[in-house]
């Protein structure tokens, strides 16, 4: 069973382009681990300051990997002292059946 989430967070201001370098830089890390299937991540239209993160791992397994690799610490640190709140809100996603 796939494993999906969204982290969001809002850059403080003057810190929009930091945290969008730092995103672009974590995107490629993430999307080379081997049981990650999407990173994504877009602003909100109307604030572009607040970021989404749509996240997709293989399993809990490849989710689990990803949490105990150093880069998801390195990156949350960086953010910090760059969005309100000094994280991210993640929320985990479950699927929903639906026919086609």
């Amino acid at each position: 069973m796939t494993v999906a989430l969204y982290a969001e967070f809002t850059a403080t201001p003057g810190n929009l382009e930091r945290v969008r370098t730092l995103i672009d830089e974590f995107a490629g890390v993430v999307r080379a681990e081997p049981g990650n299937i999407r990173f994504d991540a877009h602003s909100v239209e109307a604030h572009p300051a607040s970021i989404f993160v749509y996240e997709l791992y293989r399993d809990p397994a490849a989710f689990e990997a990803h949490l105990a690799a150093p880069a998801g610490a390195v990156f949350n640190r960086a953010l910090t002292d760059l969005v309100e709140g000094g994280g991210s809100t993640l929320t985990m996603l479950a699927p929903v059946s639906i026919s086609l």
